[in-house]
Parts: structure tokens; C-alpha cells; sequence
């Protein structure tokens, strides 16, 4: 079969387009004209109709001629259904990011490994005035990362090493990973338990995550609490204690 280079960036570029404009329909939540999405992303307005028109034919839109707007339909809906069992375990994780969030407060996240990468799956955001914030999508280092670390920790050496070398693969020579310094601390989460990461990602930022039992499709996730680390540490024993009597409820079986 014959694969042009040209064929493989225009989908690219309308695979991209049509997640920007259903992303833009969660963001909103509302109908949306042609207009407003030619505007949006700059896309030349043939365009941005062929796709939409591409989606209401395919059953993801709906044109009201009335108005001249689209909405999703349920389609989109049904399609992530299936996501709440196949990544969480029925609504067992949900349960237990509510009861952290509830006796901590502070920002409570759920994430995955995406590739080489730690990604946000979850999010519930603290109520306090001084706070940080993520967002569900958001990516992180996986050999850098409080999160992406703690994820390794659940992998056996042999895939580690795998991974980081994939990782410098792709970093200049000054943003290499160690891998005897990472393995130092790998070692240090599975003794342990937990990790607790202060000023990787953001200054003054820190995040105390923990691994938990493997879910469905073997996926490792993690459970992270984050926020200001002078805050953290001043409640590090509160938190765990938290999130470790959250784990044996929710997830003990």
C-alpha cells in the first residue's frame, strides 16, 4: 500500500481539528456556529465547514437550521461510558478521591502513564485561597515528575531501564536522565510507600502521591495530593493517614 508523507500531515492535522473542536464543546457547552469556530481556531471557513458537516453526517453533530449552530449528540456521550469502569473499577477510584478531597482539602488527583509521560486523568482542586492547580490532560515527565515517578515505581527495574532510555533517546545531553539517581529514589517510593515531590514541576508546588492496585488492563494509577509545600508539609502525616484509610476502603478488595 502506497503512503504519501503529504496524505499522513493533512490527517494529522484534521485528526487534530475535530479533538479542538469537540474539546471547544466541553469548554463552552453550548451550541456552536461555523463562524465562531472558523474564528476560534483560525481555520479557513470551507474548512471548518467540511468538518463539521463531515461530523453531522458521521452522527457527532447535529446542525440546527434554525439557528444555524452545532451541539454534539449523544454518541459523544455513550462513547467515554466505558472509560469510568475500564480505567477506575466501577466508581471505586471516584469514591476515593471525594473522601480524600473531603478530609484534606487540598487539590486530589488521579493519574496514568501515557507513553512516556504521567497524565492527569482526575482532578478535584483545593478550595483554598493559596493553591495550584492541573487539569485533567495535563502531562508530566514520567522520569522527572512526583507523579511520573511513582508510576515507575510500580514497573520492575528491567521496564524502568527500557524507559529511560527511550527518554534520553530524545533529550540533549545536558537533560539525560541518571538512571542510578532515579533507581535511588524508585527504591525509596516502594520502601516507603509514597513519594513526596517539592519544586520539580512548579516552584513552591509539591505533590504526595501514591501508588494504587493495579485496575483493569494491568493500567498503574496513582493517586497524588497536591499544593503549596510549606502546606504539605505541615499536614504530610494528616495527608497520608488520609489517603491510606481512603485506599483501604475503597480499594481493598
Amino acid at each position: 500500500m502506497y503512503f504519501n508523507m503529504s496524505d499522513a500531515g493533512s490527517t494529522i492535522k484534521t485528526a487534530r481539528r475535530i479533538f479542538e473542536v469537540l474539546e471547544y464543546f466541553e469548554e463552552v457547552q453550548r451550541p456552536i456556529s461555523l463562524k465562531e469556530i472558523s474564528q476560534k481556531f483560525d481555520y479557513p471557513t470551507s474548512s471548518a465547514a467540511a468538518l463539521l458537516k463531515s461530523l453531522v453526517t458521521l452522527g457527532y453533530l447535529v446542525y440546527d437550521r434554525y439557528s444555524r449552530t452545532y451541539m454534539p449528540t449523544m454518541r459523544i456521550a455513550q462513547m467515554g461510558n466505558w472509560l469510568k469502569t475500564g480505567l477506575f473499577g466501577e466508581s471505586e477510584v471516584h469514591e476515593l478521591v471525594d473522601f480524600v478531597h473531603a478530609k484534606t482539602g487540598e487539590l486530589v488527583n488521579i493519574s496514568t502513564q501515557s507513553d512516556i509521560y504521567a497524565q492527569y486523568i482526575h482532578c478535584i482542586q483545593s478550595k483554598n485561597r493559596l493553591r495550584f492547580e492541573v487539569q485533567p490532560g495535563e502531562i508530566r515527565p514520567l522520569a522527572i515528575s512526583g507523579i511520573g515517578r511513582t508510576i515507575l515505581s510500580a514497573h520492575t527495574d528491567v521496564e524502568i531501564e527500557r524507559l529511560v532510555r527511550r527518554i534520553n533517546a530524545g533529550n540533549p545531553p545536558e537533560e539525560r536522565i541518571d538512571l542510578d539517581s532515579l533507581m535511588k529514589v524508585i527504591n525509596g517510593i516502594r520502601r516507603d510507600g509514597y513519594m513526596f515531590s517539592k519544586h520539580v514541576i512548579t516552584q513552591d508546588a509539591g505533590v504526595i502521591a501514591i501508588p494504587l492496585p493495579k485496575r483493569s488492563f494491568g493500567r498503574v494509577l496513582v493517586l497524588g495530593v497536591g499544593g503549596p509545600v510549606t502546606r504539605l508539609e505541615e499536614n504530610e502525616d494528616h495527608i497520608l493517614a488520609s489517603m491510606r484509610e481512603g485506599i483501604a476502603r475503597y480499594l481493598s478488595s
